[in-house]
C-alpha cells in the first residue's frame, strides 16, 4: 500500500497546473486580448507563445487548445475563453492525450521529415473535436528546411487546423514564420504574485510555511511559476511538512540575509578581517561562495536603486531588515562607490564560478573590494583629492562632511564621508601643534602620505617628484613632465591639514636628486649585478640556461646568542 501511495505522488508543478485562463497568474494582457478576439470571432490560424522557462507556455497552449474545442452538450458549442466547467474534450486535452490535439517536441523532431508528416495529416478533419490543433514546443529548434516546409501550410491551413508554437528563443525563429502567427510574450511573474501562488498551494497541501521562506523561494524562481512550485515541493520534503526560512536557505545554498548586510557593511568600511570572517561563517553554514557574492551584488543593486530612485525599490521579496539597512546605506554611500563595488562583484562572481577553488576566489574578491576603500575614485584622482574625500550630492542637499583623514579604510559617502555614525558638523580636523607629525626628510613626507592612505600622492612623490630642498616649513622640488601644474599647491594644502602648519612648496629648476623610485631601482639593479658575480649563483645560472634573477633580498642578521648561553656547561665552542 505504501508503495502505491509513493507511486501516485504528483509533483506540485503538475498537480496545480492551471486549467483555464482564469487560473493563469500574471498574464492578464494576453488573456484580455484572446477574450476580445474570441468574442469577435477573430481567431488566428497560428499562435506563437514566447517567454522564459516556467512561465506557462505549454500550459497556455493546452488551455488555448481547450478553448478552441470547448463544448458542453446542450450548453456551449463554440470557441470561448470562458470555461466555467469541464467540457467533453477538456480533461483529455489538458492531460495531453486527446486524439485531435497533437503535441510535438521540436527538440527531438527537428527535420523536414517530421514536418512532412504534419503537412500530410492536416488534410484530414479532426476525429471528434472542432479543430485539429498542433502544439509544437521549442519550435526554434526546427531546422531551416523544416521551417521552409511549414511556411505554405502555416499561411493557408485548412479551416479545421490551428497551430500553437512555444519557444524560449524567439530570436531563433525565422521572421517568415513569426509574420504568420499572432505573438504573445508571456511575462515573468513578479515576486508578489509568486508568493500569493505559493501561499495558496501550500494551504491546499496542508503545508505550514514561513513568509520569509516564500520570499526566498520567489526570489530564487526568478519569475518562473514552475520553478517556484518545484522548490516549494522540495522544501516541504526537507522540512517534513513545515517550510522554514532556515531550511530554504540550506536547500538553496543561500546566505543569511542579515549576514549579507553585515558583510556589505564590513566591505564598505574597509574591514578586511571582518569581511573574511563573515564569508567563512556563511560558508561553514552551507552557503556557496558564488551565492554569497551574488547576494552582495543584489544588495548593492538595491542600495543603488534606493539612492537614485527610492520609489522603484519596493519588492515584496525583500525583508524589512534589507529595506531599512538599504535606505541607510543609500543616504550615506556615494554613487561612485556603489558603482565600483558593483563592477568588482560582477567580475568576482565570474572568477569564483570558473575557479577550481571558489572559496579562495571569493576571499580574494572581498579583499579587493575592501582594499578599494583606500583608493580614490576616478573623479577624485583627476582632482587630486585624497581617497574618501566627501563629494557633493547630485540631487539633494547633503549634510556637512566629517573628516576622513586617517583611521580605518573606508568608502566615501555622498556628501557624508564615512557611512558609520558621525556628527552632523565636523570640527576642524587639523592636529594640535603638539600632536602634529614631525617631518625632517623627504622620506618622512612619503611615509606621512602612506599613513594618511593617500595612495595617489604617495605614488606621485615616489615616481614623479625630484627633491631639491627639504626644511621644516619649506620644500623645493622638481616635477617630471606630465605632472599637474597645481601639484605644489595641492601638496601645500594637504600638509596644512595634516601637520597644522603652513608649508611653502616651490617648484624649482636647480639640480635635483633622482626620484625615490629611481633610487630603489638602481639599488635593486646593483644587487642583481652583485649576485651574478657570486660563484654559487653563477654556477646555478649556468646549470639552468634561461634562468634569470628576478629579485634579491637581504637576509636578516641573526641575533647574537644571549649571554646565558655562553655559560651553558654543555655548550660547544667552535
Amino acid at each position: 500500500m505504501s508503495g502505491a501511495k509513493a507511486g501516485a505522488h504528483r509533483v506540485l508543478a503538475r498537480k496545480h497546473r492551471p486549467w483555464s485562463f482564469v487560473d493563469l497568474v500574471g498574464q492578464e494582457p494576453m488573456v484580455r486580448t484572446l477574450t476580445n478576439a474570441f468574442a469577435a470571432g477573430r481567431i488566428a490560424q497560428a499562435y506563437m507563445l514566447t517567454g522564459v522557462r516556467g512561465v506557462g507556455k505549454t500550459t497556455t497552449a493546452r488551455i488555448l487548445a481547450r478553448a478552441l474545442n470547448y463544448s458542453v452538450p446542450g450548453k456551449v458549442d463554440r470557441p470561448t475563453v470562458d470555461m466555467p466547467e469541464l467540457g467533453e474534450h477538456c480533461a483529455a486535452i489538458m492531460e495531453g492525450r486527446h486524439v485531435d490535439v497533437i503535441e510535438m517536441d521540436a527538440a527531438s523532431h527537428t527535420g523536414i521529415g517530421d514536418i512532412r508528416e504534419i503537412i500530410e495529416a492536416v488534410r484530414y478533419k479532426p476525429a471528434v473535436a472542432r479543430y485539429k490543433v498542433y502544439i509544437i514546443d521549442e519550435v526554434h529548434m526546427l531546422s531551416n528546411a523544416a521551417f521552409n516546409g511549414l511556411l505554405k501550410t502555416l499561411e493557408e491551413p485548412p479551416e479545421h487546423v490551428k497551430f500553437i508554437f512555444a519557444t524560449t528563443e524567439i530570436r531563433k525563429v525565422p521572421v517568415t514564420v513569426l509574420s504568420r502567427c499572432q505573438r504573445f510574450d508571456l511575462r515573468r511573474i513578479d515576486a508578489e504574485r509568486l508568493i500569493g501562488l505559493l501561499s495558496s498551494v501550500a494551504e491546499k497541501e496542508g503545508l505550514e510555511v514561513e513568509r520569509p521562506a516564500l520570499a526566498l523561494i520567489a526570489r530564487a524562481a526568478e519569475g518562473s511559476a514552475r520553478d517556484s512550485l518545484s522548490l516549494l515541493d522540495q522544501a516541504g520534503s526537507l522540512g517534513t511538512g513545515t517550510v522554514r526560512e532556515a531550511d530554504v536557505q540550506l536547500m538553496l545554498g543561500l546566505a543569511d540575509r542579515g549576514r549579507v548586510v553585515d558583510l556589505f557593511e564590513a566591505l564598505m568600511r574597509g574591514d578586511i578581517a571582518a569581511a573574511l570572517k563573515g564569508l567563512a561563517e556563511q560558508h561553514d553554514l552551507g552557503a556557496e561562495p558564488t551565492s554569497i557574492l551574488g547576494d552582495l551584488a543584489t544588495f548593492t543593486h538595491l542600495v543603488t536603486r534606493m539612492k537614485v530612485a527610492p520609489e522603484t525599490a519596493e519588492d515584496p521579496a525583500l525583508t524589512e531588515l534589507e529595506i531599512r539597512r538599504a535606505r541607510e546605506f543609500a543616504g550615506k554611500l556615494s554613487l561612485a562607490t556603489l558603482s565600483r563595488a558593483w563592477q568588482m562583484l560582477l567580475k568576482g562572481i565570474t572568477e569564483a564560478t570558473e575557479a577550481s577553488r571558489p572559496r579562495d576566489a571569493a576571499d580574494m574578491v572581498l579583499v579587493r573590494i575592501a582594499y578599494a576603500a583606500e583608493l580614490p575614485t576616478p573623479d577624485e584622482a583627476v582632482r587630486g583629492a585624497p581617497a574618501g574625500a566627501a563629494r557633493p550630492a547630485a540631487a539633494s542637499p547633503a549634510r556637512p562632511a566629517p573628516s576622513t583623514n586617517g583611521g580605518t579604510a573606508r568608502m566615501a559617502a555622498s556628501g557624508g564621508g564615512d557611512f558609520r555614525a558621525a556628527p552632523q558638523s565636523a570640527p576642524d580636523s587639523r592636529p594640535a601643534p603638539s600632536e602634529a607629525p614631525q617631518l625632517s626628510t623627504f622620506q618622512d613626507l612619503i611615509a606621512l602620505a602612506d599613513a594618511r592612505r593617500d595612495v595617489a600622492l604617495k605614488i606621485a612623490l615616489e615616481r614623479h617628484v625630484r627633491p631639491i630642498l627639504f626644511e621644516p616649513g619649506k620644500i623645493e622640488i622638481a616635477l617630471e613632465p606630465g605632472v599637474s601644474p597645481g601639484f605644489a599647491g595641492e601638496l601645500g594644502k594637504k600638509l596644512l591639514d595634516w601637520t597644522g602648519r603652513r608649508w611653502v612648496v616651490a617648484v624649482g629648476k636647480a639640480s635635483a636628486a633622482p626620484t625615490v623610485h629611481e633610487v630603489k631601482t638602481a639599488a635593486r639593479d646593483q644587487l642583481v649585478s652583485d649576485a651574478k658575480t657570486d660563484p654559487l649563483v653563477a654556477a646555478v645560472l649556468a646549470e639552468f640556461p634561461g634562468a634569470e634573477i628576478v629579485d634579491v633580498r637581504m637576509r636578516e642578521t641573526v641575533p647574537e646568542a644571549a649571554p646565558a648561553a655562553a655559560e651553558d656547561p654543555d655548550a660547544v665552542e667552535d
